[in-house]
C-alpha cells in the first residue's frame, strides 16, 4: 500500500507546478509583467516554467527524484520569500505558508526518494 501512496503522493504535490508552468506558458506576457512588478528580472521566466514542467515530470515518473524535489524545494522557499511576504494581506500569508509547506513536502521526498513505482527504482 506504501508505494501506491508515495505515487499518489508525488503526483498530488506535483499537480500544482505541472498547471502553474502550463498557465505561465499561456499567459507569458502577464505572468513576465507580474514578476517585474517584484523587481524580478524577466530573463527568469523561462527558467521557472522548465522547471514547473520538467521537474514534477521527473518526481512523478520518479526519475531523479532527489535532484527535481530538491530543486523545487528550493523553487518554492524562494518564490516564497520573494513575491509572498505582505504579511499584512491574508492571501499573501497564505501563499507563503503553502509555499513553506510545499517545499516540506518536497524535503521529504530528497530524504526518502521514491518507492517501487519509480524508475529509480527499477532494476
Amino acid at each position: 500500500m506504501k508505494n501506491y501512496l508515495d505515487l499518489l503522493g508525488r503526483v498530488l504535490i506535483s499537480l500544482l507546478f505541472l498547471l502553474n508552468g502550463y498557465f505561465k506558458v499561456i499567459n507569458y506576457d502577464g505572468t513576465l509583467e507580474w514578476m517585474e512588478s517584484y523587481g524580478v528580472p524577466g530573463i527568469f521566466l523561462t527558467p521557472a516554467i522548465i522547471l514547473e514542467i520538467a521537474a514534477p515530470i521527473l518526481v512523478i515518473i520518479g526519475y531523479k527524484t532527489k535532484i527535481a524535489a530538491g530543486l523545487l524545494a528550493i523553487f518554492c522557499l524562494t518564490t516564497a520569500f520573494v513575491f509572498h511576504t505582505d504579511f499584512s494581506n491574508q492571501m499573501q500569508t497564505i501563499s507563503f505558508l503553502k509555499n513553506i509547506g510545499l517545499a516540506g513536502g518536497f524535503l521529504i521526498i530528497v530524504v526518502n526518494g521514491s518507492k517501487k513505482f519509480s524508475i529509480d527504482n527499477k532494476k
